[in-house]
């Protein structure tokens, strides 16, 4: 290390990394993500990707970013500002410099800030010549010169050359925050076992960038983030899409039923199905189908046949699985419909986060099909929330709809892995010939129910005596027979929705973080978890008495909710939509709350949470507040 290098004691850091969707960007910060996590560092993590398959290169619309917040405390968010930014081309500086906190580092790649450079990001004027950057400590490194220089004695093309200039970019960031480098090495070395010439020359760009931090004296500081204090246990960092692949492959283990997971690509529910694929061997099947209806259809089969069935979507593709989650209402199959939001409508943006399918979720459906709704509200919660859909699918003999998305698909966090032995019971019946319902002439009564979930038998086909019919069409409320008996219709309706009163009944009350009474309640659903929670401290500090009550179920809504709101003189209802709880709460409750409402396909910043937590505690006349 330079002999004019101080370390510096830092709580907590906000890196991104930002160039073109070629440049490795997702790679180098997922790799950041690990070493950090083997530091022992809370974190958070926002990959941002561009929606285009591969945009000009260059250019605005192709910026791929990944932000990182990690701390020796309590990380809730991606960060609000940035510390440094590391740019590899103009593009990246220009899209992305605002996110830079006043006073932070930006690194940028002076090898890529050539005249068609500049055109390409619609910049008249050199922003390392012109002033633009004074009010930021710039570290002008040369990334791709250096690493043609480093990897100059090797055989590779040009091209295959500039692209190892990410890990030379990785090295240095890892020297500069004293993240330890064999993580990536070991990634290296695995990735490209088969590409000695291409494994050689990442490492070496990887050892070079470190090296450049060494001996370079640009760095005046480098700095170093104490190990978080986290509960004891075994940890990981984990993407959302992976814990949910875990939590239903730990449900088909529990529950000795296997998964059956039936889906269409569609992004970002895509990494689901790469996730759930390594899980042969714990009884997974996968199964990928040529539409989104024939997906769906399928896991319903799977169901009938006695596996758990789940599919999973985002955007668009709820809206064409709607049919058939009705049909899973009316065949009364467990089901688990998994849906990963994105920006809509339509195919929108799909690479941006939005949690705008709440009201589909709960209503987007023909005829009255009531169908219990839960959402995950960390990466690591997916697994919890996948665990417990399935549950309650299987109990209720139920299709239920688990609300992610962007954000948390592809966001990931430091995860305490559970003990098997730790889960909630998963005990599961099959109807059997001697002990099933029948009627007088010893024919099975598919729709008879069991007196507390008002779950019908769960009878496999081919099992001897219990042949019964299924279908679309209205059910003979014993027989299963078909029926256009207005009566049995309104029974049949009523016991549907039934099932979700009775699941609400066994639902426990919600808990409160903060006050438990005062100015404010936040009350929140999903990813927004984690930048409420600060933002609702950040009001604190300033003295204002606010809670904060996160809902995981949100259709049957769990108990005592009124006097919870009760408590409060004003509640505030942030979502990355344009209302939906809210209206959802005020058809329920006739809460009188106030709407906050991002649809930008970025998530809330705690700084904007807080502000306005703040503004609506101390305003005469509570309105939306913007």
């Amino acid at each position: 290390m330079s002999s004019t290098t101080t370390t510096v004691q830092v709580p907590e850091v906000t890196i991104l990394f930002a160039g073109d969707s070629g440049d490795g960007m997702q790679l180098t910060g997922s790799q950041f993500t690990l070493a950090t996590a083997l530091a022992r560092n809370d974190l958070a993590t926002l990959p941002d990707f561009p929606a285009e398959i591969r945009a000009p290169a260059g250019t605005l619309y192709g910026v791929s970013g990944f932000q990182l917040h990690f701390g020796s405390g309590d990380i809730h968010t991606p960060g609000d500002e940035v510390d440094l930014l590391v740019a590899m081309n103009p593009a990246a500086l220009h899209v992305n410099l605002h996110r830079v906190r006043e006073g932070g580092a930006v690194l940028v790649n002076t090898s890529s800030f050539e005249a068609r450079d500049l055109k390409l990001a619609g910049l008249d004027e050199n922003p390392l010549e012109n002033g633009s950057l004074d009010g930021y400590q710039l570290f002008e490194v040369e990334l791709t010169r250096l690493t043609r220089e480093a990897l100059a004695d090797t055989d590779l093309s040009l091209k295959e050359v500039d692209r190892c200039k990410n890990m030379f970019a990785l090295g240095l960031a890892l020297w500069m925050y004293t993240r330890p480098i064999d993580p990536a090495r070991e990634w290296v070395r695995k990735k490209f076992a088969k590409v000695p010439e291409i494994r050689d020359a990442n490492l070496t760009a990887l050892e070079k960038g470190v090296h450049y931090g060494d001996i370079t004296e640009a760095f005046a500081n480098r700095y170093e983030v104490a190990p978080a204090e986290l509960a004891p246990g075994t940890y990981r960092a984990i993407k959302g899409n992976d814990a949910l692949a875990l939590g239903l492959t730990a449900a088909g283990q529990k529950s000795g039923l296997g998964i059956f997971y039936a889906t269409y690509p569609i992004t970002p529910a895509s990494d689901l199905l790469h996730a759930l694929s390594r899980y042969k061997a714990s009884g997974v099947k996968t199964f990928q189908a040529e539409d989104e209806i024939a997906a769906i259809g399928a896991a319903i089969g799977a169901a009938f046949g006695g596996n758990l069935g789940v599919t999973a979507t985002s955007g668009p593709g709820m809206a064409l699985k709607s049919e058939f989650m009705g049909l899973a209402t009316m065949t009364e199959l467990p089901l688990v419909i998994i849906d990963v939001q994105r920006a809509g409508p339509s195919t929108g943006m799909p690479t941006k986060t939005e949690q705008s399918d709440l009201m589909m979720a709960v209503y987007g459906r023909n005829g009255e099909a009531p169908t219990p709704v839960l959402a995950a509200r960390t990466p690591g919660d997916c697994f919890e929330v996948a665990y417990n859909a399935c549950r309650v699918a299987a109990r209720f003999m139920t299709p239920v709809i688990v609300l992610s998305d962007g954000y948390l698909g592809n966001g990931s966090e430091p995860w305490r892995i559970p003990e098997a032995s730790g889960l909630a019971d998963f005990d599961v019946t099959f109807a059997e010939g001697d002990t099933a319902p029948k009627d007088e002439n010893g024919a099975l009564l598919p729709y008879a129910r069991d007196e507390a979930t008002l779950a019908r038998p769960w009878a496999r086909p081919g099992t001897k005596g219990l042949e019964h019919r299924i279908g679309g069409l209205e059910k003979d409320a014993l027989t299963g027979g078909v029926s256009y008996d207005p009566e049995n219709h309104q029974h049949m309706t009523d016991t549907r929705a039934e099932k979700l009163e009775r699941l609400a009944a066994e639902l426990a009350p919600v808990e409160v973080e903060g006050d438990q009474e005062g100015d404010v309640l936040v009350v929140a659903w999903g990813s927004t978890y984690g930048a409420v929670k600060a933002g609702v401290e950040r009001a604190r500090e300033q003295g204002v008495t606010a809670g904060h009550l996160h809902l995981r179920w949100l259709n049957p809504m769990p108990p005592a909710l009124p006097e919870t709101f009760a408590k409060y003189r004003r509640v505030l209802v942030p979502e990355l939509n344009h209302g939906q709880l809210i209206r959802l709460l005020r058809e329920r409750y006739l809460l009188d709350a106030v709407s906050l409402a991002k649809i930008q396909g970025l998530p809330f910043s705690a700084r904007e949470i807080g502000a306005a937590v703040v503004e609506l505690a101390t305003s005469e006349t509570p309105e939306a507040v913007a």
